[in-house]
């Protein structure tokens, strides 16, 4: 479940940081305290570091189009390869996602998805995961196009997204997978930008619940859109009096994420 609040210090001094470009990518994590530094675009112009997030082939700080739905990019970005390691994070704790920046024209939802890994991660095929929405945010007022959307909240939070870890979760190892889609294009065939991040994690606790093993929604990731899908092939400039979140329903076993609708309306 997302946290509408500010991120605080770490946001404010993540935001002043220079980009690579117009488009963005989470450059850092806080999770149990502690601030942990994301792989970037960079990582492949020199010594490949240790860390979380994924390796992707996306230099140009670009995006996933909607004919690519259907192939792994759509999972965690162009060719992108586990990370090193794991960010460890409490069930039932937030977890902040520090983006580099975000351009305002890009309006449209932010979600976060979880699939377990059989391992701790570092070596999963990204095909095989099967992701479960944890929280989804789209469109929160269309009276005025093109609308007030959670990429709007994250820009004002510092180019920063927080969200709840579901506190019933059996602990183990997960992606998480953050996502921006932006809509500023979508109402033209193949104009949706997907921006996929995907970032390991460790999950900690006393819980039990295992979404995908008692019929949560869950879904591979390169079936989690369609391109001809609502909320992919969409006008954002026009009056909106709802927005359907691509992909599956929030997992309703954590009775939390009820408060976030696959289908947000202002």
């Amino acid at each position: 479940m997302h946290s509408f609040t500010t991120a605080g210090a770490i946001a404010a001094a993540v935001a002043i940081l220079p980009s690579v470009s117009a488009h963005g990518h989470v450059q850092g994590i806080m999770a149990n305290g502690k601030y942990t530094p994301n792989t970037t675009p960079n990582w492949i112009y020199g010594t490949k570091p240790v860390s979380p997030g994924w390796y992707a082939k996306d230099q140009d700080n670009g995006f996933v189009a909607p004919d690519s739905y259907g192939s792994p990019d759509i999972i965690c970005h162009k060719e992108a390869t586990p990370g090193a390691n794991s960010v460890e994070v409490a069930a039932g704790s937030k977890m902040t996602l520090f983006w580099d920046t975000w351009p305002v024209s890009h309006h449209g939802p932010v979600t976060d998805y979880l699939a377990r890994c059989p391992g701790d991660c570092t070596a999963v095929d990204k095909t095989r995961l099967n992701f479960f929405p944890i929280d989804k945010v789209g469109l929160l007022d269309g009276s005025v196009n093109p609308g007030n959307w959670a990429s709007d909240t994250l820009i004002a939070n510092n180019n920063s997204w927080t969200v709840t870890i579901p506190a019933d979760l059996a602990p183990g190892y997960f992606v998480l997978r953050h996502e921006i889609i932006g809509l500023h294009s979508a109402g033209n065939a193949n104009g949706a930008q997907s921006y996929p991040q995907c970032i390991n994690v460790h999950i900690t606790g006393s819980g039990t619940k295992r979404p995908c093993d008692s019929g949560a929604p869950c879904a591979k990731g390169t079936a989690l859109y369609k391109a001809t899908d609502a909320g992919i092939l969409i006008n954002i400039y026009q009056s909106l009096s709802s927005y359907t979140i691509p992909g599956p329903a929030v997992w309703s076993g954590w009775t939390k994420s009820k408060r976030f609708s696959q289908i947000w309306k202002a």
